[in-house]
């Protein structure tokens, strides 16, 4: 299966989840939650930590967004979660 990055207008593709997890947080900005004001990596991280860190709805008042938004993320960390080896991410992002 193949991975492709949706940051912005990026489109870069990767063979595997945990190079793609690895390029959102190396190659793209990072973002500031808009509920707490850390900064993380853009992508599937940012998005981890708005759903792990607050509940849905600081993201919908925060984010401006609505419920089907929500379930697309939540849809998304699914996927990548079950597919991904976060071990491996965690190695890569340590060099």
């Amino acid at each position: 299966m193949a991975w492709e990055c949706g940051i912005d207008d990026c489109g870069s593709v990767f063979g595997d989840v945990e190079d793609l997890v690895v390029h959102q947080a190396t190659e793209h900005e990072r973002r500031e939650c808009k509920v707490c004001g850390t900064v993380v990596p853009d992508g599937y991280l940012a998005i981890r930590h708005a759903f792990t860190e607050h509940s849905r709805a600081e993201y919908v008042r925060a984010y401006d967004a609505d419920a089907e938004d929500v379930r697309q993320r939540e849809e998304l960390l699914e996927e990548i979660e079950s597919e991904a080896d976060m071990e491996r991410i965690a190695t890569e992002l340590k060099r």
